[in-house]
């Protein structure tokens, strides 16, 4: 995503104040700009880029920002800079990659309005809404939220209920999805297409707020969610028709390791069959923690293939945040 500031939406697109009944300049103004710098041997680098630029929303009086974890995970640094224009230093504090989401330390002050939380769960299919990224009215742009269902992604990760809202937002890493009382229910991930009417229409999945509640004083003071690690295979599966295909391997994770090969196609988890992504997944970490043995079955062409992972945490494989 391009941090270029030199574009805008039609103002019939954009949101206008008396269309909502909280203070749109300020909510808006919880909005920053993210620009995070990864070693280029870093796990992440070669999938997702060595520089890195999305938004975040600072979702506390201190100015904690709150963003989607890609955007910052193994970052050596980043820098925030606020509507007002003002470029600070920020520490990648946290990545919890169950939920997707990161946290940054502004390191000064921001100076910034604070967007308050709200709750996704009480959110409706047809309610309006408003995705804002950095730089106020003219990236902030008016929507419906259009489904809440699960999410699976390749990556090995699954959201029970993801939040969908169209029309897209070009620049949607880290947006905020803000709810018409003015609160925040997610943060941006994804583009999508997604079927609405009979027709296909571009939009965004978000990261629902609710799941970050639960773990939130926990990142703050530890990093991470004191919670066991999934086991992590590094076997990036896709559905194709009914089959689970795998499509790529991390190098040196455990599925490269245990002898999976490209093409191989997932037929079961320790002696059970698999259905779809995210059933793949929920019976991997149904096994136990990361390290964890897990058992799986392939095809292989003709041939049945029964191999045993010796799973691990996918954070090992990743560089830590420095606080310089």
């Amino acid at each position: 995503m391009s941090d270029s500031s030199d574009w805008a939406f039609p103002s019939e697109l954009r949101p206008q104040p008396e269309e909502w009944d909280f203070d749109l300049d300020r909510a808006l103004g919880a909005l920053v700009l993210l620009r995070a710098e990864i070693p280029e041997d870093a796990f992440t680098a070669q999938i997702l880029g060595t520089e890195r630029v999305g938004n975040g929303i600072v979702i506390r009086e201190d100015g904690l920002i709150l963003t989607i974890g890609y955007l910052i995970t193994e970052a050596e640094s980043v820098w925030i800079t606020t509507g007002q224009g003002a470029v600070l230093a920020g520490h990648p504090l946290a990545y919890d990659q169950q939920t997707g989401l990161g946290l940054v330390l502004p390191l000064g002050r921001v100076g910034t309005p604070w967007l308050a939380r709200g709750s996704s769960a009480a959110a409706h299919v047809g309610d309006d809404v408003l995705v804002a990224g950095h730089g106020g009215r003219a990236h902030a742009l008016k929507g419906q939220l259009i489904d809440k269902r699960e999410f699976a992604g390749y990556w090995e990760y699954v959201l029970d209920e993801a939040l969908f809202a169209a029309p897209a937002h070009p620049q949607w890493g880290g947006t905020a999805l803000v709810g018409a009382d003015g609160k925040l229910l997610g943060v941006g991930s994804l583009l999508v297409e997604e079927r609405q009417a009979e027709k296909s229409v571009q939009g965004n999945m978000f990261v629902p707020i609710d799941l970050l509640e639960p773990i939130l004083e926990d990142l703050v003071k530890r990093g991470r969610a004191q919670r066991p690690a999934r086991p992590w295979l590094g076997m990036y599966a896709t559905e194709i028709g009914e089959k689970l295909v795998v499509a790529g391997l991390a190098g040196g994770g455990p599925a490269e390791r245990a002898g999976v090969k490209l093409g191989d196609v997932v037929v079961g988890v320790a002696g059970e069959r698999v259905s779809g992504l995210a059933n793949l997944f929920r019976k991997v970490w149904s096994l136990g923690p990361a390290g964890v043995e897990v058992p799986l079955t392939f095809a292989r062409g003709t041939t049945r293939v029964d191999l045993r992972l010796a799973s691990a945490d996918r954070g090992d494989f990743l560089k830590k945040p420095q606080l310089h």
